[in-house]
């Protein structure tokens, strides 16, 4: 069995899970391990670094068993990072974090996911409040009628319905105290949909 995020983080005496997060891309990006989707503690080697795998004959003398896949129950928690918080409201800049987040599994579809915590209450008739976490699958594009963290100017995030106007983009609250924002699709990048919401009592 793997070791989680936090063994690894104390294993490399590292301050956050986030560089942990960081390693484990970066050896998924070279194909060097595999993760296993919605599981927590499921790490594939798929091959060693070239060192490791140039051993001296004698030592390949002993039979290797065939790696076996980590299984994990359906109700396990997994780590995602935590960014920052996001403006459910007006417009705040957004905020790259350096913790992570822990997250039953089961909330988490496909894809690669991160949270962000909500601040503001444009979007409380959506059943998101002021302090929830956002459980986010990464995108660049949305349907119409999506809940989306929308990058407008490259600096500042939303969380707001995505729908299209003319040739504009409508970023839409839950609030009828809010109105509707309007942008220029060149104005607006999706950063993902929404695909959870976690609440802390």
């Amino acid at each position: 069995m793997s070791p989680s995020f936090e063994e690894m983080k104390d294993a490399l005496d590292l301050k956050s899970k986030s560089g942990v997060h960081r390693l484990i891309s970066a050896l998924e990006e070279r194909n060097f391990i595999r993760r296993l989707p919605n599981r927590a503690r499921a790490l594939e080697v798929l091959r060693m670094p070239e060192r490791a795998a140039e051993k001296p004959k004698a030592a390949r003398t002993i039979a290797q068993p065939a790696p076996i896949p980590v299984l994990t129950p359906a109700n396990d928690v997994l780590e995602i990072p935590l960014h920052g918080r996001i403006a459910a409201g007006v417009p705040i800049e957004a905020l790259e974090g350096q913790s992570s987040l822990s997250v039953p599994a089961a909330l988490l579809g496909q894809g690669d996911h991160y949270a962000l915590e909500v601040a503001g209450d444009s979007m409380v008739e959506a059943g998101i409040l002021d302090g929830d976490y956002a459980l986010v699958r990464r995108a660049e594009t949305a349907r119409e009628g999506q809940i989306v963290v929308a990058l407008i100017e490259d600096h500042e995030a939303t969380l707001k319905y995505f729908r299209k106007e003319g040739a504009m983009v409508r970023l839409d609250p839950a609030n009828r105290a809010y109105e509707p924002q309007r942008y220029r699709p060149a104005q607006v990048r999706i950063q993902g949909c929404l695909a959870g919401l976690l609440r802390r009592y």
